[in-house]
């Protein structure tokens, strides 16, 4: 084919790509700060600032606004619509469940690219429907944190050309339309809506780089929505050494602010059987008990050694090599005896950031955690390990006096089943929430 001719590609899959390393090591890019102009806002303005909204328990609704049709490179567009037909959206029905579930929120990822990539009337069509949706769960009476998630596996509208250098071309119209969707969200009442403009940054922890790009952002917003809940997070991939990382101070003048961070520790549990990670030892995993005293090593390693050997993709060599790996890398796992006790030591940094930074714990937002589960695509933890891990990680958090938002409603690591959208009963227990009739 000619450049430019063809079919737009299908972006993302049954589960969404991980933006985080998972055997140690910083993430992303390690960037130069990018010199901004940051418009400044009256330092008095923080002791004036409404407080947040409150929030307690939620799940994300990934792939309502993402799963696109994007052309390949180099054409930077997409098909018309933009988003997969065949994904799964929540359904009003599916929203009141949640709510009597006894959820009071959701968070809402939007791939930006769209919003970016079409003009006039059909970018308009793009919002009306954002606003139909933000307007479908606040009907539900739930709240919504709206959430923009840069696609890290498309070509052009990703996270490092997006907001990856305040210098990139699309740093600009990716600010500009984090302002846009403040202004709209501030239309309803800012009781009940939150704005997350970016999910996961790839910059290293601690970096420059990414302060001045979030205080950009922030400020952005802020300009639009003088008292509109804003949410900041820490770089590397938003997890909690990304957050312990940053420091809050230049923030205070746009309260209202909810702070955020990501929990799926550890790796090898959670992304036991993740088609996607790069490392080579994840797909073939299965069979991690949660906690470890719940298995034994030999059982689990012999579990792996079956799946890597029933895999066409990979020859005799490369299985040898990743057996080698998973063998190390399980062996300090079942040495370490990860349980709630794990969770609990890994929340307390979060605790001690929130304490020397006097932020209260009910700001702090543990905006993602959960577990892939077994399905017929892939081997993952066993329903049983899964459900205790996902009680304790939300029993944690919640003793910590931290809001989380469960991940997710749909897909491998579902609350429920795509076609049924029948509720795990296990999950919802696990979650202390109740079920309702389907």
């Amino acid at each position: 084919m000619e450049p430019g001719e063809g079919e737009p590609a299908a972006r993302g899959a049954a589960v969404r790509p991980t933006r985080r390393g998972a055997l140690g090591g910083a993430l992303g890019l390690a960037l130069g700060a990018p010199f901004l102009t940051v418009p400044s806002l009256n330092p008095a303005r923080a002791a004036s600032a409404p407080e947040p909204i409150r929030l307690r328990r939620g799940v994300n609704l990934w792939p309502w606004f993402s799963l696109t049709r994007e052309f390949p490179a180099p054409r930077t567009d997409y098909g018309w619509p933009p988003f997969q037909e065949q994904r799964p959206v929540p359904m009003p029905a599916d929203l009141a469940r949640l709510a009597g579930s006894g959820l009071d929120f959701v968070r809402l990822p939007i791939d930006p690219g769209p919003f970016l990539a079409f003009s006039g009337e059909r970018r308009a069509a793009l919002l009306a429907q954002l606003d139909a949706a933000v307007a479908a769960v606040l009907h539900a009476k739930l709240n919504l944190v709206l959430n923009v998630q840069a696609n890290v596996s498309t070509h052009h509208y990703n996270p490092q050309n997006l907001y990856g250098d305040a210098a990139n071309l699309l740093f600009r119209p990716y600010r500009d339309l984090i302002a846009e969707l403040a202004r709209r969200l501030s239309r309803h009442d800012r009781g009940r809506v939150v704005l997350e403009p970016v999910n996961e940054p790839q910059q290293a922890c601690g970096s420059t780089a990414w302060d001045a790009v979030q205080a950009a952002l922030l400020t952005a917003a802020r300009v639009a929505a003088p008292d509109l809940t804003l949410v900041a997070t820490g770089a590397c991939g938003s997890m909690i050494r990304g957050l312990t990382a940053l420091d809050p101070a230049p923030l205070r003048a746009l309260r209202p602010l909810i702070y955020s961070f990501h929990f799926y520790e550890p790796y090898l549990f959670t992304h036991q059987g993740a088609p996607w990670m790069q490392e080579p030892i994840y797909r073939a995993l299965n069979a991690v008990p949660w906690p470890s005293r719940a298995g034994r090593l030999d059982t689990t390693l012999a579990a792996a050694r079956a799946q890597m050997r029933a895999d066409p993709g990979r020859s005799l060599a490369e299985k040898d090599a990743a057996y080698r790996l998973t063998e190390a890398k399980l062996a300090e796992y079942f040495a370490a005896e990860p349980d709630r006790g794990f969770v609990d030591r890994q929340l307390v940094a979060v605790r001690d950031w929130a304490t020397r930074n006097g932020i209260p714990e009910r700001e702090i937002l543990m905006g993602e955690f959960g577990a892939l589960r077994s399905d017929s695509r892939y081997v993952a933890a066993g329903a049983a390990d899964r459900a205790r891990y996902i009680r304790d990680v939300r029993q944690s958090a919640e003793a910590f006096g931290f809001p989380w938002a469960f991940w997710n409603l749909f897909d491998g690591m579902g609350l429920i089943d795509d076609d049924t959208r029948v509720a795990d009963a296990e999950l919802l227990s696990a979650l202390g929430l109740k079920a309702t009739s389907p």
